[in-house]
């Protein structure tokens, strides 16, 4: 018996690297697995169907239940085709974990306007389509009375939560916004029996790769037999966690790398300053740090 004997997911993104991981694993402990990526290159641009049918062809082979899809999540449309073509698949869809991404890295001074919206698109809007659809969904189900276990989990990252990086101003804010939009889906979908969840993983893809002064790291060999702490493989098991029908965690993002897992709290007091009257500038400027 599988984790996720019966339950059905759309994954995006899921042609390679961490997605590619969730997709197998998914479809490993039980679940049936729409398998959702465009094809596009690191910055989005391109399509290629190869990558997603290649990882059905996989999951078929090993015995599991999948299909292919390479819509854009940038595209409301297309996030909704999604969507209806794993209820129209399967019957019913339990899980969506938003995984797409792209990279446009750019300096706040010479980042381009195309540079800013592709980006945004496709992860922030990417997320907010397909959540969007799936969350009609649900909520079309449990006002119908039918039951509902639903679980999303969305890909936030560590330049929007802990580590801000140089060079992505764009890919920053919408893995910034990605955290704040699952705690806001956690508020709303809970009445209608849905989780929501976020991960910042950190691991060896394509992207981390063609990162300014983190391809080195990540490119690092790892001798045969030890364990490797930049596996894209070690991201999965959490994300397949939050997508058991009885897991009973919502509302949270986690950090996860290698053999690490962190509960991530977001922005916080850690310094307050009062006044009985009207402030002054210079009262500020004496009394903040």
């Amino acid at each position: 018996m599988g984790t996720l004997d019966g339950r059905v997911a759309v994954i995006t993104g899921a042609g390679r690297g961490i997605g590619r991981e969730h997709a197998l694993l998914f479809a490993a402990e039980g679940a049936s697995v729409v398998v959702n990526d465009l094809g596009g290159g690191n910055d989005g641009s391109g399509t290629d169907a190869g990558p997603a049918h290649e990882v059905v062809e996989e999951i078929r082979a090993a015995g599991g239940k999948a299909v292919a899809n390479t819509s854009s999540v940038a595209d409301w449309k297309g996030a909704a085709e999604l969507v209806g073509q794993a209820v129209d698949e399967f019957g019913r869809l339990d899980v969506v974990v938003n995984n797409a991404g792209i990279l446009r890295d750019a300096f706040v001074a010479n980042i381009e306007e195309a540079q800013w919206d592709a980006v945004i698109a496709v992860h922030l809007k990417g997320h907010a389509a397909v959540l969007h659809h799936v969350a009609a969904y649900w909520k079309a189900a449990s006002k119908a009375g039918e039951p509902v276990a639903g679980s999303v989990i969305n890909t936030a990252s560590a330049s929007g939560t802990t580590l801000p990086n140089a060079g992505q101003l764009n890919y920053g804010a919408a893995k910034a916004g990605i955290a704040a939009m699952t705690l806001v889906a956690a508020e709303e979908l809970e009445r209608y029996g849905v989780r929501a969840n976020a991960i910042a993983p950190i691991a060896r893809t394509r992207l981390t790769l063609a990162t300014p002064g983190m391809g080195a790291i990540f490119a690092q060999e790892v001798e045969e037999g030890e364990f490797d702490a930049f596996s894209p493989a070690n991201i999965s098991p959490l994300v397949a966690y939050l997508a058991t029908e009885k897991c009973p965690i919502t509302g949270k993002v986690f950090a996860v790398q290698g053999g690490a897992i962190s509960e991530l709290a977001g922005w916080h007091d850690v310094k307050t300053i009062e006044t009985e009257g009207p402030w002054r500038i210079d009262d500020i400027a004496a009394r903040l740090p």
